[in-house]
This record gives C-alpha cells, sequence and structure tokens, in this order.
C-alpha cells in the first residue's frame, strides 16, 4: 500500500442539472430538495458519496485495495465478518486489538472505508473510522424551480387493462440549476500513527476523477442532464494546513451575468478565483 497524503486540501466542485433531479427528497414526495426559506437548491453529501462511490467501482471493480464498503444489497456485517476470518480471529471473543487489527484491514481493503470513514460498531465490531475526505451539502447560486411535469405511458401491465385510459404519471425536475460543494482532506487523519487510514496520493488522483466523471456514467431519465464545470482545488504545503478553509473559499465567486434574470445554463455565470495575495504555502490547482 502506498504512503498516506502528507498535504491537506480543501476543493470546490461546481455542477449543474438540466431537467432533473438531483437529489430527490423521500419526505416532499422525492421533489427536488429545497430550503424553504431561500428557495435554494439543496444536495445532500450522501448523494455525492454515492456517485463517487459508483464511479470507482466501475473504474476499479473488486480490485484489491479499491472495494466497496457501502453497496446495496450487501450486509456490512458480513464484510466485518470477512475482516476476523482473514486476520484468523474469532468475532465472539473481541478485544481492543482485534478491533484495531480489524479496523486496519478494513481501511486497507474498502476504498470508501478509507476515504469517508465508517461506524463499524456493530454485532460483528470493526471499530470507527474518521475518514479524511468530508463534503459539505450542496447549494445551488440561485434558487431553483421545482416543476412538476405530467406524464403518460402507452403500455398496460397486465392483459385486463387493455382498453383502459392510459397510465399517468408524474416527474419532478429543475429545470436549471447550478450547485456548489465545498470539501475537505485532511492529511492528519489518513497518516496518524494507529488511527490514520492510509489514504494515498493514487487515493487522492482516484477522487478527482471521481469529481470530475462521476456524473458521467450516471445519467437517467430522473436526473435529467448532469455535468462538473469546476473543480477548485486548493493544497497546502503542511499536513495541518497554511490557511482556515473559510478564507480559502471565500476565493471562490460564482456570479450570475448581468443581464440575466432566469439563468438557465453555465454560460449565464461568470466564475473567478481570486489568486492575489495568497497565504502562503498555499497553491491553487484548477483540475477543469
Amino acid at each position: 500500500m502506498s504512503q498516506p497524503i502528507t498535504n491537506r486540501y480543501e476543493f470546490v466542485l461546481l455542477y449543474d442539472v438540466e431537467n432533473g433531479n438531483p437529489n430527490g427528497d423521500p419526505d416532499a414526495g422525492n421533489m427536488p430538495r429545497i430550503d424553504p426559506e431561500t428557495g435554494h437548491g439543496i444536495v445532500t453529501d450522501v448523494a455525492l458519496k454515492r456517485k463517487i462511490r459508483n464511479y470507482v467501482e466501475l473504474v476499479k471493480g473488486d480490485a484489491p485495495g479499491y472495494r466497496i464498503y457501502v453497496k446495496e444489497g450487501t450486509p456490512l456485517n458480513d464484510k466485518h465478518a470477512e475482516a476476523y476470518l482473514a486476520l484468523g480471529r474469532d468475532p465472539k471473543q473481541v478485544s481492543l486489538e482485534d478491533i484495531s487489527a480489524t479496523r486496519q484491514w478494513m481501511c486497507a481493503n474498502f476504498f470508501d472505508v478509507r476515504t469517508f470513514g465508517a461506524v463499524m460498531t456493530t454485532d460483528v465490531n470493526c471499530g470507527q473510522v474518521r475518514g479524511p475526505v468530508q463534503i459539505n451539502f450542496s447549494r445551488s447560486i440561485d434558487p431553483i424551480s421545482q416543476q412538476e411535469v405530467t406524464i403518460t405511458r402507452q403500455a398496460v401491465t397486465r392483459p385486463e387493462d387493455l382498453g383502459k385510459e392510459r397510465t399517468m404519471g408524474r416527474k419532478h425536475i429543475v429545470p436549471y440549476g447550478l450547485y456548489r460543494a465545498e470539501g475537505y482532506v485532511s492529511a492528519k487523519l489518513a497518516s496518524e500513527p494507529q488511527k490514520g487510514t492510509g489514504f494515498s496520493d493514487e487515493d487522492l488522483d482516484l477522487l478527482w476523477d471521481a469529481l470530475i466523471y462521476m456524473f458521467e456514467h450516471d445519467h437517467s431519465a430522473a436526473r435529467g442532464k448532469m455535468a462538473t464545470r469546476k473543480l477548485i482545488v486548493f493544497k497546502h504545503e503542511s499536513d495541518l494546513g497554511n490557511a482556515p478553509s473559510h478564507v480559502l473559499f471565500e476565493r471562490v465567486k460564482v456570479e450570475r451575468k448581468p443581464g440575466v434574470a432566469v439563468p438557465r445554463s453555465f454560460s449565464d455565470y461568470t466564475v473567478s478565483v481570486n489568486r492575489e495575495d495568497l497565504p502562503a504555502g498555499v497553491e491553487i490547482i484548477e483540475m477543469l
């Protein structure tokens, strides 16, 4: 396994949606999530992490060290038991040493545990991992318009339904929305002795690729047209960091162009990055 990262990072991700639902709210009939006070759209961190996991699984498959821990249809305890079996330990007689060893095994074998962390204190206890990569909720630059579109289906399911009226349904879409997410990569949580996850530079490169290309392999009629537009990374010289994250995030400005009343494309916005008087030891890298 490669050595853990030694630099702290922050990043700003800009992505947009056209005639789709980027993240439905099950408590609101799967309508696009929204801040009720401002009307701005919201996408949860869980939704983005799911897309990152899917991309990594698509690229790496079950390659050693790059398996995915949080997957549909696979019990988590089975993976915990696999760790105990691989290390020759008994999951029914667990010591602190067993938990530490299985925790390290899980980090070494599962990309998303090594990256995002995991709470594995279940019936088969593999401990708890604080992940070095964390992502905030995304928020749209402008208020979004939630639209409900009626659709029809020509085909019927059962023969006895022939001759009945066509089946009616609904789709929930955002005509257009540009979303901004901010994230953090902690070198300390990757490299700390005993508790570090081992998140490496190779893992980091895969994360950047996932953020850029994750929507390219996630297209569906429900999500419409989604694309990553900008990925701006702040790299620190040190593992602890050389400037507060919020100060760096404020250097990325996204503004609607003059005369645009209702934005309907990425070209309706201007993205600027303030590179003047950068804090010492901080580098700005535009990945996209």
